[in-house]
């Protein structure tokens, strides 16, 4: 079917609370073309897309149809008894209303929806799926996203993200289905009434609560737990959770930043809710600055990330990267279960590949091994499943990725920043109470192993013309580039194919002369390339003249 044709049918067909859209489209082809160009693409990361009418945006006919595929497979590949999925939201724009249409869906379909009866972070789904024992999971969410975005996350039984299989053959199902005619629902009180939607217990939360708690590695340790702490949930759905835990381990002295504590899928005071970025923090550092607080918190909408800023000898705030927080909590929970003779027989550490090399030294130190996977977390919850499947998950002691990601158990088998938040804490207080600083111990750890410098660089490419851009760029990219930034490349992995053991990706890693690398991949939930670089050098302001001739380089070749 044409674009137009498809256009006019979504003007005759689709609900009225898109109709005003649709119709401010006529005579504007560009929008139509953008807006009906593609299906949604659906992935290992689900759907995510701006929010709006059209076959390529989030709205509730295709938040239906996914739901509906979801559905289907479900119900060819679960026995009747298993056939329950769970279903959370963040506080996005539209998120309720696409997780009760995703509910109904199911209900429809002879499947149980067991859902949260208030928002609940992407932690406390996958628990859930676990703690449920479901077939599946839904989180509805755009994690980190500008307003305009949401998504819907689709998570195995094994309460980890989908794997490239499962995503296959989802999208089979969903590729099979008219998006108006295909999908059945009922209607979420309906459902609530004949019991095919069912509330999730506080009982669950409580539970997840609790594992994570046991997380905790300060034992009978000294600990500082005074320490002034502001937090924020940038709007999102971190608050109950993350200021419930740190109450009950023992940190009275929380300030929530007021403006943002409320959900509010608007995001007024950080348009980019994302705490790897200065501008989602600032309000946060500025109570931190009012109150002289010690240590700054903040979770992305979906409470899977967690950033921080810590106090400077100067007597303003550091913001440490997802490389630095992931480092220092390594080598924490290191030294910890080592003191505590928790230390499990072969231990691993795992992380992507996009992650600091750095990480793989100081594991090391404590005679920790290091798995290294593919960009997203969910490929360190399959390690941990394949781990549990040899009766060996107690090996794993810590997952991060650069991206603010981090985990310290097997308790969910996705990014948890819940556990994040108290693990940050109780690293700042164990620190502390030893008259340690964390920004002390990080340099402690560069003067151990040499400093390293990681940066990442995002390129937007919106729409269809973006989208060939950026197919150009990696093309462009594989030509056969002989040096970045006055270093040879000695050697280029392409995870097209499928290398060393793990799924098909486009990724393309360049290793360098002198012990720089970067990667290049096009990301999996936005319309974006993203640019990871590393560079070993003798001081920070060393690396940092490296790093930028190496991103001038690769900048020239995809043409921005």
């Amino acid at each position: 079917m044409r674009i137009d044709e498809t256009y006019f049918r979504w003007l005759e067909r689709a609900d009225a609370s898109l109709q005003g859209e649709l119709a401010e489209m006529k005579g504007n082809p560009d929008a139509i073309e953008d807006a009906f160009y593609r299906d949604l693409a659906f992935g290992t990361g689900g759907l995510r897309g701006v929010i709006g009418a059209g076959t390529n945006r989030m709205n509730l006919h295709t938040v239906a149809r996914a739901s509906q595929g979801l559905a289907n497979y479900v119900n060819k590949r679960f026995p009747a008894d298993q056939r329950r999925v769970a279903v959370s939201y963040d506080s996005r724009i539209l998120s309720e209303a696409f997780a009760r249409m995703a509910a109904g869906v199911f209900a429809a379909n002879g499947i149980t929806a067991l859902i949260y009866p208030r928002l609940m972070p992407t932690p406390c789904l996958s628990w859930a799926v676990r703690a449920l024992d479901c077939a599946a999971g839904v989180m509805v969410t755009a994690s980190h996203n500008p307003a305009k975005y949401n998504g819907y996350k689709v998570y195995g039984p094994d309460g980890c993200q989908i794997t490239t299989q499962a995503a296959e053959d989802i999208l089979a199902e969903i590729d099979a289905l008219d998006v108006f005619d295909g999908p059945r629902a009922l209607p979420f009180e309906d459902g609530l009434r004949d019991g095919r939607i069912r509330w999730i217990g506080e009982d669950v939360l409580t539970g997840f609560i609790e594992a994570v708690k046991k997380q905790s590695l300060l034992g009978d340790a000294p600990a500082d737990r005074s320490a002034v702490i502001v937090y924020s949930p940038l709007n999102g759905t971190g608050y109950e959770p993350v200021t419930r835990i740190l109450t009950e381990c023992g940190y009275d002295n929380v300030t929530v930043v007021a403006e943002q504590a409320q959900p509010d899928g608007h995001f007024p005071t950080c348009p980019y809710p994302n705490p790897e970025i200065r501008e989602a923090m600032q309000l946060g550092l500025e109570y931190a600055q009012r109150l002289n607080a010690d240590l700054l918190l903040a979770t992305d909408p979906d409470c899977d990330r967690c950033g921080i800023a810590v106090r400077d000898p100067k007597g303003g705030y550091t913001l440490l990267s997802g490389n630095e927080t992931g480092l220092l909590l390594l080598d924490y929970i290191c030294q910890r279960r080592l003191a505590l003779g928790a230390m499990p027989k072969d231990p691993l550490l795992v992380k992507t590949i996009v992650t600091t090399d750095m990480a793989e030294r100081v594991a090391a130190k404590y005679g920790v091994g290091t798995v290294n996977v593919l960009t997203g977390f969910k490929y360190i919850g399959e390690t941990i499943g394949r781990l549990e499947e040899k009766g060996q998950a107690d090996r794993y002691i810590f997952g991060f990725e650069e991206s603010y990601g981090y985990l310290s158990g097997a308790h969910v088998r996705d990014k948890d920043a819940v556990n994040a938040a108290l693990m940050i804490a109780d690293m700042f207080a164990w620190h502390r109470a030893r008259g340690t600083g964390l920004m002390q111990r990080l340099n402690q750890l560069y003067a151990e192993f040499g400093y390293c410098l990681n940066a990442l660089h995002s390129y937007e490419f919106e729409g269809a013309k973006g989208f060939a851009q950026m197919q150009a760029a990696m093309a462009a990219l594989r030509g056969g580039v002989g040096a970045l930034g006055g270093r040879k490349v000695e050697k280029l992995l392409d995870y097209a194919p499928g290398l060393d053991g793990l799924p098909k990706s486009d990724v393309l890693k360049f290793l360098l002369s002198g012990g720089a690398s970067c990667v290049v991949r096009p990301s999996g939930t936005e319309p974006k390339l993203k640019l990871y670089v590393s560079v070993s050098a003798e001081n920070r302001e060393a690396a940092e003249k490296e790093e930028a001739r190496l991103t001038a380089d690769v900048e020239a070749i995809i043409g921005v």
